[in-house]
């Protein structure tokens, strides 16, 4: 994990950390209080970080505002659309996720993404927002407003611990949405273990091996819109590549974040 903590110096984040998790540490956390700015060199240096933290899953960037490059237009639904864009490029090229902490309006709002500084472009081009906010200020309960492209819409209830500063989880508005699961992957998914850690063949000889009843063609397309699933759930590799005049599956076995499913 990476946190830019633009906002802070050194000292403070040590003293924030002890206060939140005594003398634990970890070697897998990463702090920054200074970078360059999105556009000017900060894509190159998140780009080598990665190349040296390959494991990396979650970079912080806190806050915005001292990424964004200063101009006519810094605030334009254009640029607000842009700067997302390419974070979110970044993100999606190397599978982490990108959590930018950005600042609101203090004017109420019917809405309350409304609230968020800038325009809608910052939230049309993210993949999701989450809006904090406390009753009041001196309070130690807050609301997190979730809305996504890909998730159900949510209200989490916090409460700040007084001691460590951790924000606790009390409750959800909304029960979890959990996906049924997925006969097809699961079906895919048992002709590759530990112990057969590849299967190799053509469309069709998948949808026998596997004994789906379903076309070649749809199975592969189908296979493709949902290798993510098979990768995180079943920590299967699936490819479909062209060989000449065929196509090729090739299905391999990742035992870095086996899932459950295979344990």
């Amino acid at each position: 994990m990476l946190y830019l903590a633009f906002e802070d110096d050194f000292q403070r984040i040590q003293s924030r950390m002890f206060m939140m998790y005594g003398v634990e540490d970890s070697e897998k956390l990463y702090f920054a209080t200074a970078a360059n700015k999105v556009g000017q060199g900060l894509n190159d240096q998140l780009e080598n970080f990665i190349k040296e933290h390959a494991d990396t899953k979650l970079i912080i960037i806190d806050t915005m505002q001292k990424i964004r490059e200063f101009g006519g237009e810094a605030y334009s639904y254009a640029s607000d659309y842009a700067i997302i864009g390419q974070l979110k490029q970044f993100a999606d090229k190397h599978g982490v996720c990108l959590l930018i902490v950005h600042h609101t309006r203090k004017q109420p709002a019917e809405d309350s993404f409304d609230m968020v500084s800038g325009t809608n472009g910052l939230s049309g081009s993210a993949d999701g927002t989450l809006l904090m906010q406390k009753k009041k200020r001196t309070g130690l309960d807050a609301t997190v407003d979730v809305v996504g492209r890909d998730q159900q819409d949510q209200i989490l209830y916090l409460k700040k611990d007084p001691h460590t500063q951790i924000w606790n989880l009390e409750r959800t508005e909304n029960e979890p949405y959990k996906e049924p699961p997925d006969l097809i992957l699961k079906a895919v998914s048992d002709l590759v273990s530990p112990l057969v850690p590849t299967w190799m063949g053509s469309p069709s000889e998948l949808a026998s091996a596997a004994n789906i009843n379903m076309a070649a063609n749809a199975l592969t397309k189908y296979l493709n819109v949902k290798y993510g699933n098979l990768l995180d759930e079943y920590s299967i590799r699936y490819e479909n590549k062209a060989k000449h005049a065929w196509r090729q599956v090739v299905l391999t076995f990742t035992p870095t974040g086996e899932s459950k499913n295979k344990s």
